[in-house]
């Protein structure tokens, strides 16, 4: 597959009648999250990435029914935890608009659904079948599984915490290997990062987090850069990421899981019942 020099995002295409006719004084929490989101859109728009970078995903694009609708079912009042993941995987959140968004929880746990649109350039390798998608993202079934086990329901976890991703966006090499933004060109990945971190303080602010847990060491660190400014009243710590890349997560990532939570002292916000 030929690379052309420098590859720009395509335009963000908002569905009729969403967010962006802005009414601040009825403005619901999970409405001004969204807004943030396309606002970072907006910006990451006008970056262009070059080698090794062959073809780009953008989901809160494409699955904007299903990502809109996990945002407005789960963000609906301030969060004191937010899990951070790093950004979408092919097999997750490529597929559902969901960050770890493996395909049968966000369909059966979480109960989000709606309609997926083919990215603008999709590669042939890494298909994009929406909720259809057979493949199961292995950090994702990681991820939610663990929390299903632990809450019971959704709103259980939803009532104290969110989970969303540092970047919206997917990178795929020609070959349609997924490459994570640590493996960008420096100045590329700087300039997408330093957007994404100044988004995040924005989100955090927004929606009142006093813990951000960054799910792998990237997302960690890249958290504590971002939120410096706001500590010590927002705490970052890190949870092990639940990739099956990770030796350590496959010994046990639900037991290192629990036991770091135990740490951090959160599982009575995980644990505790909705009235």
């Amino acid at each position: 597959m030929a690379i052309p020099q420098a590859f720009p995002l395509g335009p963000l295409t908002e569905p009729a009648g969403t967010l962006m006719a802005s009414q601040p004084c009825s403005q619901s929490l999970a409405e001004g999250f969204l807004e943030e989101e396309l606002r970072l859109n907006a910006e990451l728009n006008q970056l262009q990435f070059s080698e090794p970078v062959g073809i780009i995903y953008n989901p809160v694009e494409y699955a904007w029914e299903p990502h809109r609708s996990y945002v407005t079912r789960y963000c609906q009042g301030p969060k004191e935890v937010l899990f951070l993941g790093m950004n979408p995987g092919p097999f997750g959140m490529a597929q559902t608009g969901v960050p770890f968004g493996e395909v049968s929880v966000v369909r059966d746990w979480l109960g989000v659904g709606g309609s997926v649109l083919p990215p603008p350039q999709e590669h042939p390798k890494r298909p994009v079948l929406g909720l259809e998608c057979p493949q199961s993202e292995v950090s994702g079934a990681r991820f939610w599984g663990f929390f299903r086990n632990l809450c019971g329901q959704p709103d259980t976890f939803f009532r104290h915490c969110f989970v969303h991703n540092l970047c919206p966006l997917l990178f795929l090499a020609p070959s349609g290997r997924n490459l994570t933004p640590a493996e960008l060109p420096a100045r590329q990945r700087e300039q997408l990062l330093g957007i994404c971190d100044a988004a995040l303080c924005r989100q955090v602010r927004l929606l009142g987090v006093r813990l951000v847990v960054g799910v792998g060491r990237l997302a960690e660190q890249r958290a504590r850069r971002a939120l410096a400014g706001l500590m010590p009243e927002v705490q970052v710590e890190g949870l092990l990421h639940p990739s099956p890349r990770s030796p350590q997560a496959n010994r046990g990532w639900e037991a290192a899981a629990k036991e770091r939570l135990t740490e951090l002292g959160l599982l009575p916000l995980l644990a505790e019942q909705v009235p």
